[in-house]
């Protein structure tokens, strides 16, 4: 059995993803570990937890080291937003790897919870790598 031991994971919960992944219900996973079918949900709540802050952690990570990094502030206009990519990428000399339906896609699939009336409600920080990938991170999110 894959261990815990180098990632955000309890042991505990590495099990029970384990088992769960393998097709047991709650309950089944609950009668092999001699425990309650409400533990067992409350230690895959915090399994899901743990990896969703692992992947914030990777955002962050991948952001902060792409070579053109700035920030949109909160109430910007989505297409503003896309605006501000394609200048800065075209400031760097790095070609933004989408056109602008695909930015715009790809955009609102990592912001569509920090959007309402067509603006960002939050401030984002947006990051472009050499290869032209925009990363996005929302601090808090």
């Amino acid at each position: 059995m894959p261990t815990a031991e180098d990632t955000a994971l309890t042991d505990r919960q590495v099990e029970v993803l384990e088992l769960r992944e393998a097709g047991l219900t709650q309950r089944e996973v609950a009668e092999r570990l001699g425990t309650t079918a409400s533990n067992v949900s409350a230690i895959e709540r915090a399994a899901q937890e743990n990896v969703g802050q692992a992947r914030r952690t990777l955002e962050l990570v991948r952001t902060l080291r792409s070579p053109v990094r700035f920030t949109v502030d909160a109430g910007t206009y989505f297409e503003d937003l896309v605006d501000a990519v394609y200048d800065h990428g075209d400031e760097a000399g790095i070609k933004v790897d989408y056109c602008t339906p695909e930015l715009n896609a790809h955009l609102y699939g990592e912001l569509e919870d920090h959007v309402a009336d067509s603006r960002l409600d939050t401030a984002v920080e947006v990051g472009l790598t050499e290869d032209g990938e925009v990363k996005v991170y929302v601090d808090g999110a």
